[in-house]
């Protein structure tokens, strides 16, 4: 038996103010509180217990935890006996502990912090040497590591264009926590993506998500290119259609092209939750849209493609422009068309 369990075993000094816990008091709660200095009454562990309603197994589990914790300790007075340790003494010990613990834990997460920053701005320069150039990034995955990348270290915005797909939700799980991270950190976020999207509920539900952390989003009929810019410092562009690669560009020159078509077509594009807005001769900018294609002689296939919807939905909106230009053929509504000054 330990000296620790031997003292359990024996007495616990209880001063004369301390009197008899009533039941719903806590276990040894009554023992240390009543702690005024005297010392001529004792209570053993089975005394504590009765009064407690407790085992005395769990009153030694509880002795054990309060010396721990250096709320009780040995008597200077009496041999074998404990005594409660005044909880403005012992309290303060403790919570100065647990300051301690808490500003030692800072200092490593500070710590931390700045290692990782200088492993950040020394891959960052590494990259500013090689200024003007472009890097090939090949395949989805160090595509997206990177963009992950990227995004971690965002200092002000993240600007893109998704003439893509819909946005899965699989496709925004894998960068949500950045995403979030970046707002969260005031970053800011603008997606650009095509109208046929507003019809999807995936992409509703994630530009509810993004404008909800102070995300931006809007849509045009069509989205040119995909292309994402952060900072504009740095433009990631495909490599082709058909390759799942893209470079990353830091040139002055290709930054300023990205920029200048991102931003224009921000400055005409309709946010997500407003209604798409018509011109002067009633044509939203899809319809006006399309009208160009046919008239650029593009086929309902072609034109459905730029605009990312069905070739059957091509169909339904010329028959509906036709109609409204009241004209038997395309060649016709066309002509129509330009006389009214819909192109």
């Amino acid at each position: 038996m330990s000296q620790r369990q031997a003292q359990q075993h024996r007495l616990v000094r209880r001063p004369p103010s301390a009197v008899r816990r009533p039941p719903s008091a806590p276990a040894v709660a009554g023992t240390v509180t009543g702690a005024r200095g005297e010392a001529d009454a004792a209570c053993g562990v089975a005394d504590l217990a009765r009064d407690a309603g407790m085992t005395d197994q769990q009153i030694r589990s509880a002795l054990d935890e309060l010396v721990d914790l250096a709320l009780l300790k040995p008597s200077a007075q009496a041999d074998g006996t404990l005594w409660p340790v005044r909880p403005a003494v012992g309290l303060s010990a403790l919570l100065a502990a647990a300051e301690d613990e808490a500003a030692a834990r800072q200092r490593q997460i500070e710590a931390a912090r700045a290692a990782i920053a200088a492993l950040a701005a020394e891959h960052e320069e590494h990259r500013q040497h090689r200024a003007d150039t472009a890097v090939r990034l090949d395949g989805i995955d160090s595509v997206r590591g990177r963009l992950e990348e990227l995004a971690a270290n965002a200092a002000t915005e993240c600007l893109s264009l998704n003439p893509g797909g819909a946005h899965r939700p699989d496709a925004r799980a894998a960068s949500a926590q950045i995403n979030e991270q970046a707002l969260r950190r005031g970053v800011g976020i603008k997606a650009i993506c095509r109208d046929s999207f507003r019809n999807d509920p995936d992409t509703l539900a994630h530009a509810r998500w993004l404008t909800d952390l102070g995300g931006q989003m809007r849509t045009v009929p069509i989205v040119p290119t995909p292309l994402v810019i952060v900072d504009r410092a740095v433009v990631i562009v495909p490599l082709d259609p058909t390759d799942p690669g893209a470079l990353e560009i830091n040139s002055p020159g290709m930054l300023s092209v990205a920029c200048v078509l991102f931003d224009q077509l921000w400055s005409t594009a309709t946010p997500f939750g407003a209604a798409v807005p018509v011109d002067g001769q009633g044509l939203t900018s899809a319809e006006r849209t399309l009208l160009e294609l046919a008239a650029a002689d593009h086929t309902d296939e072609a034109a459905a493609r730029k605009l990312g919807i069905s070739a059957r939905t091509v169909k339904r909106q010329m028959a509906d422009l036709m109609a409204r230009l009241d004209a038997d053929s395309r060649f016709q509504a066309g002509v129509r068309a330009a006389h009214r000054g819909w192109l």
